[in-house]
C-alpha cells in the first residue's frame, strides 16, 4: 500500500525533474514562468488600486471627523495620504560638494598680511561643513546602500508594517492564498529542484573529469556548468532577460559585473560558462565549489591566500594566458549592494591585463528582494527568504568589451568600467568603498579632507 502511494507521487515528480533537466540542457522555456510573472503583475496592480482606494476613504473619513481642529485635520490628512514611496536609490538630500574647492565669487579686497599663509578665521566658513555633517547623519551615501530596497507599492509579501493585508477582505484572501502557495507548494518544490541541481553538478562533473581528451572534457564541463545553474535558477522561479547578446564573453578574460546577491553567479551562468574565483567555503557552497572544480578550471583560495595580492594576481595571469580557459567572473565591489547603486571597484582585476567584459544586472524588487544583507542574515536565512519569495526577475545587459588605454591607471580603468555599468543598469555611480559597512574610514581620508578645509580657508583669506 505504501509503495503504491510512493509510486503515485514519485512517477510524476521524476517525470517533471527529467523534463526540467532536458529543457535546461537545450536552454528552452515553455513559458510557464513568464505567464506566472504576468499573473503576479496583475495581482499587484489590483492590490495597489485597492490600497489607494482605501487610503482615499480613510483620508475623507479623517477630514470629516477633524473639522473642528484645522491643524490636527491637516496632520491626519497628511498621514492618511502618505505612501510607501521609495526613491530606488535617489537621495532624500541634495548635497553640495563642500569638501572640494568651489569657484568663488570675487571678494572685496583685504589688506595683505605680513605673515605667509595667515588665516583669518570666520565661523561662517564652517557652516557648509556643519550642514554636510548633519545631512550625513540624516542620510549618508554609504549605509543606505546596505539596507533592503523598498517598494512603491505592496507586493503581497509580509515585509511591511502598514498591515496592508487587512485593508479589505479581498486583499486578505489574496494574501492568505499567496502565503499558502509560497510556503506549502512553492518552497518544497524549489528546495527539491535546487537539491537536484546540486546533485547533477556532483555526478556530472565527476563523470566529465574522467574523460581523457581535454577538448571534449571542457566542452562537456561547459554544458554541465550551464545546466547546473539553470536548474538552480529554476528553483527560484527566475525569469531572466538578456540584452545585447552579441557582446557575450567569448574568450578568456574578465567578466565584470555589479554585485547584489550570491544569486548573481547563478543568473549569469545560465547563459555563459565562467571560471569562478573566491574563497573556499564549507557547507552547501563548499559542496558546489568542489563539484564544479572537478572538471572546470575554477580558482579557489584558502582564507590566508586570499589576502596575498601577489599570489592572487599570479593565479589570474596564469588563467587568462590560456585562450582555452573560460572568462573569469568577478564582482570588483567585493560586497553586495542593494540593487540601487554601484560602489568602488577594486583595482586588482584591472591590473592583470586582458579584455574586460562589463555586465550590468538589475533585479525587479516587486517579486522578491534579491539583496543579501550579510550583516543581518546568514546564507541559510537568505536562501530561505529567496525560496519563499514570489520569483527572481532581472535584466542582464552585456556591454562592449573594454581594454585598458595607454597611460591609463588601473584605478581610472576600473572607474571607467564602473561608470558604463552604472549607466546601463540605471544605477547610481558612487565613489565610496563598499567595505565601509565593515570598517571605519581610513585615517588618510580624514587627513585629505582636513587639508582641503585648510586650503579653502587660505583661499578665502587671500
Amino acid at each position: 500500500m505504501i509503495s503504491a502511494i510512493l509510486n503515485i507521487f514519485w512517477i510524476p515528480i521524476g517525470g517533471f525533474l527529467s523534463f526540467l533537466i532536458f529543457i535546461s540542457a537545450i536552454n528552452k522555456s515553455i513559458g510557464v514562468r513568464k505567464a506566472y510573472v504576468n499573473l503576479l503583475l496583475r495581482i499587484f496592480e489590483y492590490g495597489r488600486v485597492s490600497i489607494e482606494t482605501a487610503s482615499k476613504e480613510n483620508q475623507q473619513y479623517s477630514v470629516n471627523n477633524c473639522k473642528t481642529d484645522d491643524k490636527q485635520g491637516v496632520q491626519l490628512v497628511d498621514d492618511a495620504d502618505s505612501k510607501e514611496v521609495i526613491t530606488n536609490g535617489a537621495t532624500l538630500i541634495t548635497r553640495d560638494a563642500v569638501l572640494l574647492p568651489q569657484p568663488q565669487e570675487p571678494l572685496p579686497e583685504k589688506p595683505v598680511s605680513s605673515k605667509k599663509d595667515e588665516i583669518n578665521f570666520d565661523f561662517e566658513k564652517c557652516l557648509d561643513y556643519v550642514k554636510s555633517g548633519v545631512e550625513a547623519i540624516i542620510e549618508d551615501d554609504v549605509t543606505s546602500r546596505f539596507e533592503a530596497e523598498e517598494l512603491k507599492s505592496w507586493n503581497m509579501l509580509t515585509r511591511t508594517n502598514r498591515h496592508h493585508e487587512f485593508i479589505s477582505w479581498k486583499i486578505t484572501l489574496i494574501w492568505m492564498v499567496g502565503f499558502f502557495i509560497r510556503y506549502v507548494f512553492l518552497m518544497p518544490l524549489r528546495v527539491l529542484v535546487c537539491f537536484v541541481g546540486v546533485l547533477f553538478a556532483v555526478f556530472s562533473n565527476s563523470i566529465v573529469a574522467l574523460l581523457p581528451f581535454r577538448v571534449v572534457r571542457l566542452s562537456l564541463a561547459s554544458l554541465s556548468f550551464k545546466i547546473t545553474f539553470r536548474l538552480i535558477s529554476s528553483s527560484l522561479s527566475s525569469l531572466i532577460k538578456f540584452h545585447n547578446k552579441q557582446y557575450k564573453p567569448t574568450i578568456s578574460g574578465f567578466c565584470v559585473a555589479n554585485h547584489t546577491s550570491p544569486l548573481d553567479v547563478a543568473i549569469l551562468s545560465t547563459d555563459c560558462t565562467y571560471s569562478l574565483i573566491g574563497q573556499r567555503h564549507g557547507g552547501f557552497l563548499g559542496v558546489l565549489q568542489r563539484a564544479l572544480a572537478r572538471a572546470s578550471p575554477h580558482i579557489w583560495f584558502e582564507r590566508g591566500e586570499a589576502k596575498d595580492r601577489h599570489l592572487v594576481a599570479e593565479r589570474l595571469k596564469q588563467h587568462v594566458s590560456d585562450p582555452n580557459n573560460p572568462p573569469i567572473l568577478i564582482f570588483p565591489e567585493g560586497t553586495c549592494i542593494n540593487n540601487t547603486s554601484v560602489m568602488q571597484f577594486k583595482k586588482g582585476s584591472f591590473e592583470v591585463g586582458g579584455v574586460i567584459y562589463p555586465v550590468a544586472i538589475k533585479y525587479d524588487p516587486r517579486f522578491g528582494d534579491a539583496f543579501w544583507n550579510s550583516a543581518k542574515y546568514s546564507m541559510m536565512q537568505y536562501l530561505y527568504m529567496m525560496m519563499t519569495s514570489w520569483a527572481i526577475v532581472c535584466d542582464v545587459w552585456y556591454l562592449p568589451p573594454m581594454y585598458r588605454q595607454d597611460g591609463e591607471s588601473a584605478i581610472d580603468f576600473a572607474n571607467r568600467v564602473k561608470s558604463v555599468i552604472a549607466k546601463q543598469g540605471g544605477l547610481i555611480d558612487l565613489v565610496w568603498d563598499g567595505q565601509l559597512k565593515r570598517m571605519k574610514p581610513k585615517k588618510e581620508w580624514k587627513e585629505i579632507q582636513q587639508v582641503e578645509f585648510a586650503n579653502r580657508l587660505k583661499s578665502d583669506s587671500t
